[in-house]
């Protein structure tokens, strides 16, 4: 585990990321978590005395990563940007999201759209699938399982779906 101190940052215009809270991680200290790598990778542990885990670390260039910080984990540590954090890391080697059932049973009907979809990288399937778990209602749920597997039938990211469903509204 390695122990730092950092402070919660936020980007003002830096593309999709505009208005994102992250804490960056000194390329020393990701060299330390994970040795010669320059891809995104999950890390758990401490922030402050919160316990956190799967948390993706970013890379920004320069062997500098960032994690970034949703208003979940910033109201559960009652701290925004400006703030000192005292961070405790490691790689969250057991880091794992579970296919959901209903679209399981959807990619059984749709081989294609399942082949697709697996030949994704792990986190760009997580995408989705933390985006069809976090749905509130049933109708949401469902509706997002369909858009999901349309989408893998047009080869298309989880980036590009979004876009592309804005477009529809």
């Amino acid at each position: 585990m390695i122990t730092f101190s950092t402070i919660i940052l936020q980007f003002a215009e830096q593309g999709e990321k505009t208005g994102w809270s992250y804490i960056e991680i000194p390329a020393d200290i990701a060299q330390q978590l994970k040795p010669g790598n320059k891809k995104s990778f999950r890390v758990r542990g401490m922030l402050d005395g919160l316990a956190v885990n799967g948390m993706a670390l970013m890379p920004m260039g320069n062997g500098v990563f960032i994690m970034a910080l949703k208003a979940e984990v910033r109201k559960a540590l009652h701290k925004n940007s400006g703030a000192m954090l005292q961070v405790s890391l490691e790689e969250d080697k057991d880091y794992k999201v579970e296919l959901p059932d209903d679209l399981k049973e959807c990619f059984e009907f749709e081989p294609e759209a399942s082949d697709f979809f697996n030949g994704l990288a792990k986190s760009h399937r997580d995408y989705f699938i933390k985006w069809i778990n976090g749905a509130k209602t049933s109708e949401t749920r469902a509706k997002r399982i369909i858009n999901t597997v349309n989408a893998m039938l047009r080869k298309w990211d989880y980036g590009q779906m979004l876009r592309e469903m804005k477009g529809e509204r």
